[in-house]
């Protein structure tokens, strides 16, 4: 199941909604924000009751 989850991008602040599978447990991936094109470390976490974590940090501090 796709959810979209809102961020803020780490570099430049601007809100970002980002599609997260909540079929996979852990995912850990980069995007690139779509206002200033910084890549973006997404870090995604489903808990057991389904609720989905996730962190976002700029690709220089992973």
């Amino acid at each position: 199941m796709l959810t979209t989850v809102r961020v803020h991008c780490p570099y430049c602040g601007e809100p970002l909604d980002l599609g997260v599978d909540q079929s996979v447990d852990q995912q850990h991936y980069v995007e690139d924000c779509g206002v200033c094109c910084q890549p973006i470390e997404v870090s995604v976490a489903i808990d057991a009751a389904g609720e989905v974590l996730i962190s976002v940090m700029r690709d220089s501090d992973a």
